[in-house]
């Protein structure tokens, strides 16, 4: 009779790490651990935190192996390199050791749940060589259960290791924190799970893209586990051979060509092509959040391309190009700009009760704003006392050449911006504004001016709304709005020392003038109280 076929065990299980060698993206963890058992310095209690699918329940087995392996000739002590072959090693791989118990916090909450394990660690282990508790999602215990545990974890026993696991480390109780060796987990970069991945699809003799890969492992977001559980999911959906269509249509992705089309009609103020395009994708099931992601994501790798950065395995070559177009046309105002505007639309997507004519908004909001006049040209206008009005196909509006003197198609031109940081200062003091004139004046140093923005270095502490009062006053007497930035960066001496400063560099002039000279080396005991330049000069 043949035996029955083995169940079917998920990518996530089949293929978690069984060694600290498997362990992908922790290397100064592992290093650290590695040091602790070498020098026999190893801690009673750690705490491992991380977000989802980074190895922290993985961890805390590999280490109750490390501190418990025997090694093959049943002779071996704590190791980084558990042989996983010995009996302390299988046992828990398999979940199965009688002194390594592991507790879920989320379904064991109470105060009685941890005095179990209180009343259990007063008695050495049974085979293994330290007695060791895995707690996983520590932070959902209650307060009365981690106060109860305090003692015990600050002097556990020496047979008993606390290993505990939480994704949400702001929740644990600081007590808790202090007694234990805290270890971060990090998020594992994409290059390194598509590598890892590509390993788990050759070993599951399945076929895949370079480029489904590189989605995989964007889609994952650092999380080994869920990383494999979409690639489970796409080889199930390929029959063994992946692409990265297969893995778009998959994820619920827009088609990265019609997502180009969209974005360039939406820098074309092309309206109803938009929408039409916005329609087409809406029809095909893609979700106005995942098309307004996939902008963002366009945005972005424009943005890159724009200051040279890398580019994204993930984007196609047709993308890569389209990028590096759009980030010679674009300046990085506008990049900004529309990076802002769809990341409010996505927001109000997810929000609104009805998403797509949400995103259909936030598109023709997009377009709109693109007849709105540019801020940097707007401020170059205002320095200059031009007029600024809306746009049309004669430019902006100008009085009319016709009429009264005093009639004007359009408003008074705004007063001219101040030519340096003193001009400013003293705009200020004769509009009324003498506080903050006063503090701009002896507690700020500049750092930039150039108008409509402002860059200082306070020299003593300010109000936290300075800057925001600053910007207003000056909004109010130049009709401009101000960017105002308090900086720690290198910045000149604030006016007042400067003023100072030449009044002392005057003085010394005085005192170094060969008639006074004289007059106090006949006077010795005389003193300089008084001098009049104007007088000097005429003389």
């Amino acid at each position: 009779m043949s035996e029955s076929p083995q169940p079917y065990r998920v990518l996530a299980r089949k293929y978690r790490p069984q060694n600290f060698a498997d362990l992908i993206g922790q290397e100064a963890m592992v290093k650290t651990l590695a040091n602790a058992i070498a020098r026999d310095r190893l801690a009673h209690a750690f705490l491992l935190t991380g977000v989802r699918g980074v190895g922290k329940t993985s961890t805390a087995r590999l280490i109750a192996k490390a501190l418990n392996c025997i090694g093959p000739d049943g002779q071996g002590g704590p190791t980084i390199d558990p042989c996983g072959v010995c009996e302390p090693c299988r046992a828990i791989a398999e979940g199965r050791h009688i002194d390594v118990v592991e507790m879920d916090a989320a379904s064991h909450t109470s105060v009685e749940n941890v005095r179990e394990i209180i009343e259990a660690v007063r008695y050495a282990a049974v085979t293994a060589r330290y007695k060791i508790y895995i707690v996983d999602e520590v932070h959902m215990l209650s307060k009365s259960a981690f106060n109860a545990l305090l003692k015990t974890l600050e002097e556990p026993p020496e047979h008993v290791k606390f290993l505990f696991a939480t994704t949400e480390v702001s929740k644990v109780p600081v007590t808790v924190l202090s007694r234990c060796q805290r270890f971060d987990l990090r998020r594992i970069p994409a290059d390194r799970l598509a590598a890892h991945f590509g390993e788990v699809a050759k070993a599951e003799g399945a076929e895949i893209e370079g480029e489904a890969l590189a989605l995989i492992a964007r889609a994952a977001e650092g999380s080994a586990r869920d990383g494999l559980s979409i690639l489970d999911q796409a080889i199930a959906h390929g029959g063994g051979a992946v692409t990265a269509e297969q893995v778009r249509a998959m994820l619920g992705l827009s088609d990265r060509g019609a997502l180009r089309v969209l974005l360039g009609l939406l820098l074309a103020g092309d309206a109803p092509g938009a929408l039409a395009q916005l329609k087409d994708q809406y029809d095909l099931g893609i979700e106005p959040s995942s098309l307004l992601r996939g902008l963002l994501d366009a945005v972005h790798g424009i943005a890159r391309a724009k200051i040279g950065g890398g580019d994204d395995p993930a984007d196609a070559e047709e993308e890569r190009a389209a990028y590096a177009d759009w980030a010679a046309r674009l300046g990085h105002a506008a990049i900004h700009r529309l990076w802002q505007m769809l990341l409010k639309g996505l927001s109000e997507v997810q929000s609104a009760p009805a998403p797509f004519e949400a995103a259909e908004m936030a598109l023709l909001r997009i377009i709109h704003a693109a007849d709105l006049p540019d801020p940097g040209e707007l401020a170059a206008k205002l320095a200059r006392g031009e007029p600024v009005g809306p746009s049309g196909a004669g430019g902006p509006v100008a009085p009319s050449a016709g009429g009264s003197p005093g009639a004007a198609a359009g408003p008074a031109p705004p007063p001219a911006m101040p030519a340096d940081f003193p001009s400013l200062v003293k705009m200020l003091e004769d509009k009324g504004r003498a506080h903050l004139a006063q503090q701009l004046h002896d507690y700020v140093g500049l750092v930039s001016y150039a108008p409509p923005a402002l860059a200082v270095r306070p020299t003593k502490p300010l109000a936290a709304s300075f800057a925001r009062d600053l910007a207003d006053a000056l909004k109010g007497v130049t009709g401009a709005a101000w960017q105002v930035r308090l900086v720690e960066e290198e910045a000149q001496p604030t006016l007042r020392a400067q003023e100072l400063s030449a009044e002392a560099a005057v003085r010394d002039s005085v005192l170094a003038a060969p008639v006074v000279k004289a007059a106090f080396a006949a006077f010795p005991d005389a003193e300089l109280v008084g001098y009049d330049l104007e007088d000097r000069r005429s003389a």
